[in-house]
């Protein structure tokens, strides 16, 4: 261990001491802080004259073992594999004799038959060794003398702890490592799978409606686009952990449940986790049968079906099959969406300490691309809900996604854990629109209309070892990792010229008739993109989950980032330019428990966001604007698990942006760069079971956001954050009548915001009120009823610009009918 400590200290300091002398060298303080930390650590573990507790110890002679475990409550079946998977014995066990049977969880070290004691604590279960793992056996019957010597007691009733249908435990999102949601020191909402089947979610922007903090942009009608706390981002979206870089919407048929983190966080994510990021899981395949189909239908001549199949086909293979079709109109004139997807899963399991996951998806989205409708003396027009505004037949995004990804685990004896993922994709995407491009204005608007294509391959493989251990009476979970990674894009924009006059690149419609059929003729300028760039990635990062006192934790983690950018604009002036940044970003974070369930947090994060991709292809592109942003998040608050179904939370945070790239207010086609803003608020959420029957999910936000320089009269100093409402609140709340019969309430509330940061446009708040109702049929079908507005509230959903503002539905009602076999 000593050797592995030098050795590791030296390899720390050739990495990170020759980047940080060259670009951080105002950061001095931190590179000495990191040193005197990183070597401390490292002395603690060569003069620690305490035994490890990861190594044998003596019980009564018995050579027992303590590990790290951490499983969350749940599925016995569930806690059960990740026992084994996490301490790598092997468990034999009829999962029909326990079947419904659920576990408070585990967290702690813990030797194997004290922990499998701990989760099968009130289940008329036992773990009885044998030569090569454990039996689950059900404990035996009192004998007949027994029972004739036992004295019968008055009854009482004891009720197990529910298990929360919208409360998550733990997750590795925001720290790479399966830990405690209220260890965590920074904010992040879970969205459960369970919720999403509630509330029949199919896209990141209606996963995000009750998540505070979070808002929906309308991404231009074309991809998914979402705002972390004031900041706009289409492109801090993962899976399972691996960066998802293209602009689309994306489809949840194949996710098991959707992380949010909110605030900067580089060390983890490093280009991204900017103001803040969301991480989808994807379905697992296990060894648990599940032939799970869905029929949906409802307003707006709403089609949809899914498929999830999977079952064990050997005792080391598992396999699951993921598919959805759907063919969808809308309530706005002309829009409508064709998509289908199918995504393999299979989980080898070739020895107890490894597993393998093998996944393949293929997703094809054709929809139109709905830019909404234009302002009015500062306001959104006054226009049925329906009216489009250009022409739909012309407005078309369509995206062909392939991707194939894998996850390696071994567990080695000594208690090292590795963890390897590779993604590589292949994204071909095209979009046209014929859109608004100024308010009204007597009577009349401007039209304009441009195409993009964009070809993108990206390969990412990610490497993780984590190890616990003890410095004398300091416990750390320790990680190291390297991440490599190459994009390579191919974008190509077109301006639109009307009526074969190529200087007409905009028309002028009637309000009453703004649909246009005029011929339109695409043509690449010399100042449109028409751009072949390849980036290359190669990050180191460490962090350190510190256990200092059972009632005080740290977590603190440092990433190096080197980002290289070859960038060639193939028309005009023919552009070429190498970019070579070294980023460093850091992570701090306290967390003090002055009880069990109670911890009480602060942190403070950057991270830096390189150009690369879609941000070039609206931008002139030079050395100055291919200058990385940066994100730093100052952030404080409290997690309290009331009880261990129920959770509240709150945070209060300031997160700070430079060089920012901002989108002209009356000309969605150009952005600008801004010097920095500021967002600062508070964040309440509960999640959780008030009772058994009531479950709950939603919080409040207070948002303040600010521009700090003036740049331009479009974004003045003082001016507020764009898409930033003050206020927001929102509720689902469902109850259980019966085992059979339920329903559901949510509630949306939301302040007014500014369309674009010249604050000219204003977008009132509104409330909306949604509902859902549940019936269990028989054991297998199960129906449910979501109403979306269910009166009928005229409000904005989402906006771009000044000009591009999303109405949202009229009431829509969404029945689903779900076999299980």
């Amino acid at each position: 261990m000593r050797t592995f400590s030098i050795v590791f200290v030296t390899i720390l300091n050739h990495i990170y001491a020759p980047n940080l002398g060259q670009c951080c060298d105002k950061k001095a303080p931190f590179k000495n802080i990191l040193y005197v930390y990183v070597a401390l650590i490292f002395l603690g573990i060569a003069v620690s004259a305490s035994p490890n507790k990861s190594f044998a110890e003596s019980n009564n002679g018995i050579a027992t073992v303590k590990q790290a475990v951490r499983i969350p409550a749940g599925s016995l079946i569930d806690a059960l594999n990740q026992f084994s998977e996490q301490v790598g014995v092997k468990l034999y066990f009829n999962s029909a004799e326990i079947q419904g049977i659920t576990t408070s969880g585990l967290s702690g070290d813990f030797d194997i038959q004290t922990g499998l004691n701990q989760l099968l604590a009130g289940s008329n279960l036992q773990a009885v060794p044998q030569t090569n793992g454990y039996a689950i056996t059900q404990l035996p019957a009192a004998s007949s003398e027994a029972r004739d010597t036992v004295t019968t007691l008055p009854s009482i009733r004891v009720a197990a702890s529910s298990i929360s249908r919208y409360q998550a435990v733990s997750s590795i999102t925001a720290t790479k490592t399966n830990t405690l949601l209220r260890d965590v020191p920074q904010s992040i909402s879970v969205i459960t799978n369970e919720l999403i089947k509630d509330q029949s979610i199919q896209s990141l922007g209606d996963a995000v409606r009750y998540v505070p903090g979070v808002g929906v942009s309308q991404g231009e009608g074309n991809r998914d686009a979402l705002v972390f706390r004031g900041n706009r981002s289409t492109g801090d979206f993962f899976i399972d952990g691996i960066r998802d870089d293209v602009q689309f919407f994306r489809d949840l048929y194949n996710i098991d449940r959707i992380e949010v983190l909110k605030g900067a966080n580089g060390m983890i994510f490093g280009r991204g986790g900017s103001g803040g990021v969301v991480n989808r899981v994807t379905k697992e395949a296990s060894w648990n049968p599940i032939r799970e189909f869905s029929f949906q239908g409802g307003s707006f001549n709403k089609k949809r079906m899914t498929a999830d199949v999977g079952q064990g086909v050997h005792d080391m293979v598992a396999f699951r099959l993921n598919a959805m079709y759907e063919d969808s109109e809308s309530f706005r004139e002309g829009v409508d969406i064709r998509r289908r997807g199918i995504s393999p899963t299979i989980t080898i399991k070739p020895a107890n300490r490894t597993k393998i996951v093998l996944n393949m998806e293929r997703f094809h989205d054709d929809r139109t691309a709905d830019r909404g409708i234009p302002s009015f003396q500062g306001g959104p027009v006054k226009v049925s809900r329906s009216r489009f505004f250009g022409d739909p037949n012309r407005s078309n995004a369509d995206v062909e996604v392939l991707s194939f990804n894998s996850f390696i685990e071994h567990k080695f004896d000594i208690g090292l854990i590795l963890h390897n993922r590779t993604n590589y994709a292949d994204y071909d995407k095209f979009y046209g629109n014929v859109f608004a491009n100024s308010p009204v204005f007597s009577g009349l608007v401007s039209l304009g209309a441009y195409d993009d294509t964009t070809d993108r391959k990206n390969v990412f493989n990610q490497t993780n070892l984590l190890y616990s251990l003890d410095t004398g009476p300091i416990s750390h979970t320790l990680l190291a990792g390297i991440e490599v990674g190459r994009q390579v894009t191919n974008s190509r924009r077109r301006t639109g010229f009307f009526n074969n006059n190529l200087r007409e690149n905009n028309l002028f419609v009637p309000l009453s008739d703004p649909i246009t059929k005029a011929p339109i003729t695409f043509i690449t300028r010399d100042q449109d993109a028409d751009n072949h760039s390849v980036v290359d990635i190669t990050s180191f990062y460490f962090q350190d989950q510190i256990e200092l006192l059972p009632q005080l934790q740290a977590i603190v983690g440092v990433r190096y980032d080197l980002f290289e950018v070859d960038f060639k604009k193939r028309n005009g002036d023919s552009t070429s330019l190498k970019t070579n940044d070294g980023l460093l970003a850091p992570r701090f974070g306290i967390i003090y428990k002055p009880i069990e369930p109670v911890s009480i947090y602060a942190s403070f994060s950057q991270a830096f966001v390189p150009r690369a991709g879609e941000q070039l292809t609206s931008i002139q592109v030079t050395r100055a604007t291919l200058k990385p942003e940066k994100f730093t998040t100052l952030e404080a608050g409290f997690k309290w698990d009331i009880r261990s179904d129920l959770a509240l939370t709150g945070a209060a945070y300031r997160l700070d942006r430079s060089n920012v790239i901002t989108v002209d207010p009356n000309d969605p086609s150009l952005t600008f760069l801004t010097k920095g803003q500021r967002t600062q608020g508070v964040e309440v959420s509960l999640s959780g079971q008030l009772t058994p029957e009531w479950s709950v999910m939603g919080g409040y936000a207070f948002q303040d956001g600010e521009i700090l320089n003036t740049e331009s009269n479009a974004a003045r100093k003082g001016a507020t954050v764009a898409e930033l409402p003050r206020n927001t609140f929102s509720i689902w709340s469902r109850y259980d009548f019966t085992p059979r019969l339920g329903a559901a309430l949510g509630i949306i509330n939301r302040s007014d915001m500014f369309a674009s940061t010249d604050n000219t446009v204003r977008v009132q708040g509104f409330t909306r009120v949604d509902a859902a109702f549940f019936a269990q049929l028989s054991k297998q079908v199960r129906a449910q009823i979501n109403i979306e507005n269910l009166f009928d509230t005229k409000y904005i959903a989402s906006v771009h610009n000044n000009n591009n503002l999303s109405p949202g539905s009229p009431i829509a009602v969404r029945a689903s009918l779900i076999a299980n076999f």
